[in-house]
C-alpha cells in the first residue's frame, strides 16, 4: 500500500506580493487536494524592499543578502503557522514543509539561481523538516531549473483528454503540454510582470484589475512586431526567463498613454504565449490557465481569440488556480526525500531526469 504524506507547500511568485500556503497529501505520484490553502500578503515593507532590490539584482551573485534572506524566510514561516492556526492543523500529521523562498535573480545561462530562503533557519523555527532549494540541482547539472510545475501539473491532468496545456500566468509565463507520450514545458514570455510594473509606475495602482485598462486603450502594432522578433521566441525549449529580462525593451511603452500602454504590453503577453505552438508536436484540445493572470479579462478573450480552442481557468477542472504553486512545492518536497526526479530533459534541459532539493531537519 503507497504511504500518502501530508505536506505543505510555500511559495512568494515574482510578482512578489504574497506568499502562498497549501496543504496536500501525496505519494509523490498521486495527489489528493484538501482544499485547505490560503495567501498572506507581505508586509508592505518587506515587500517594498523586495521590489528595490530589483532594480539591481545581479548584485545576488555576489552579496549573501543575510538579512533579507533571513526576513523573507521569517515572513514565510510566519505564513505556515497562520495557515496551521487558520485551519487548526494537527501539526504531528505534517511531514513536510516544502518551501520554494523567493526567486530574485534567474540566469541559468550561467549556472545561477537565486531564491531567498533559509531552509535551516525555517524547520528549527517550525520544528517540522523542510525542504528548499528545489532549482540547485538542477541548474547544476545543466538544465534550465524551471519550470518545476510540469510533473505535477501531469498528475493533476490524469484522465483528462489531451493533449492539454496547462497555462501559468504570474510574472512570467511558462505552459506545460501534456500527451499520452509526452510532458514538454517551458516559459513562453513575460505574463503580468511587464503590465503590472508599468501600471504601478503610471498609475500607482499594482495592477491592471481585471484587465480594465488595457481593455479602453489600442494597441501599438508596431512595438508590438519589434518585441515579437526577439529571438528568444524562436528559441526551441526548454528555455527559461528571468523576471525582469524583458525590462529595458518593454521601456518604448512609456511613450504611450497608460490605457494603450497597457494594452500594447497585454497584446504582447498573448501573442508571446501563442507563439508557442510552433514548438509543441501538436495542437492541444484545451489550454488550463492558473496563476493571477487568469482573472485578467483581457488576457483570457485575447487567448480565446487567436487560439480558437477552450480557454478555461483551472478552476474548471476542480483545481484552485490560486493554491496550485504552492501545492506544487509540498508535492515536490515528498519527491525530493523519496529520491523522484523533479525535473526531466524535456520540461528543463537538465540531460536526464534529475531530483532535487535540500532537506533541513527540523
Amino acid at each position: 500500500m503507497t504511504l500518502f504524506l501530508r505536506a505543505i507547500g510555500v511559495i512568494s511568485g515574482t510578482s512578489m506580493d504574497a506568499i502562498d500556503v497549501a496543504l496536500i497529501e501525496t505519494d509523490g505520484a498521486a495527489v489528493r487536494l484538501t482544499g485547505i490553502a490560503r495567501s498572506y500578503p507581505y508586509a508592505p515593507e518587506l515587500r517594498n524592499e523586495l521590489i528595490d532590490f530589483l532594480k539591481a539584482p545581479e548584485r545576488a551573485e555576489l552579496d549573501p543578502l543575510t538579512l533579507l534572506e533571513s526576513n523573507v524566510t521569517d515572513a514565510h514561516v510566519a505564513a505556515v503557522e497562520l495557515l496551521v492556526s487558520d485551519f487548526n492543523l494537527d501539526r504531528s500529521g505534517i511531514s513536510l514543509v516544502g518551501m520554494h523562498g523567493q526567486t530574485v535573480y534567474h540566469r541559468p545561462e550561467r549556472r545561477f539561481t537565486r531564491q531567498l530562503l533559509d531552509g535551516a533557519r525555517a524547520a528549527r523555527q517550525l520544528g517540522i523538516d523542510v525542504v528548499a532549494r528545489f532549482r540547485d540541482a538542477d541548474i547544476a547539472a545543466g538544465g534550465q531549473g524551471a519550470p518545476l510545475a510540469p510533473l505535477y501539473h501531469r498528475a493533476l491532468c490524469e484522465g483528462l483528454d489531451g493533449p492539454v496545456i496547462v497555462l501559468n500566468l504570474g510574472g512570467v509565463a511558462n505552459v506545460t503540454y501534456i500527451s499520452d507520450s509526452a510532458t514538454i514545458a517551458f516559459d513562453t514570455g513575460p505574463a503580468s510582470a511587464l503590465l503590472d510594473d508599468f501600471v504601478r509606475r503610471r498609475t500607482g495602482a499594482p495592477f491592471d484589475e481585471g484587465g480594465k485598462l488595457a481593455s479602453i486603450g489600442r494597441i501599438d502594432e508596431a512595438f508590438l512586431t519589434q518585441m515579437l522578433g526577439n529571438p528568444f521566441f524562436a528559441r526551441r525549449p526548454p528555455k527559461s526567463l528571468d523576471r525582469n529580462d524583458f525590462h529595458a525593451m518593454a521601456e518604448v511603452v512609456d511613450g504611450l498613454s497608460d490605457a494603450d500602454g497597457a494594452a500594447t504590453l497585454s497584446a504582447f503577453t498573448v501573442a508571446a504565449t501563442c507563439a508557442c505552438l510552433r514548438h509543441l508536436p501538436e495542437r492541444p484540445k484545451r489550454w488550463l490557465v492558473t496563476g493571477g493572470g487568469r482573472h485578467n479579462r483581457t488576457f483570457m478573450e485575447g487567448f480565446r481569440r487567436n487560439l480558437g480552442v477552450a480557454v478555461e481557468p483551472v478552476e474548471t477542472v476542480g483545481w484552485n488556480g490560486d493554491a496550485l504553486e504552492a501545492e506544487l512545492f509540498g508535492f515536490l518536497a515528498v519527491r525530493s526525500v523519496k529520491g523522484m526526479p523533479l525535473s526531466l530533459p524535456s520540461t528543463t534541459g537538465v540531460p536526464s531526469a534529475t531530483t532535487g532539493g535540500v532537506l533541513f531537519s527540523a
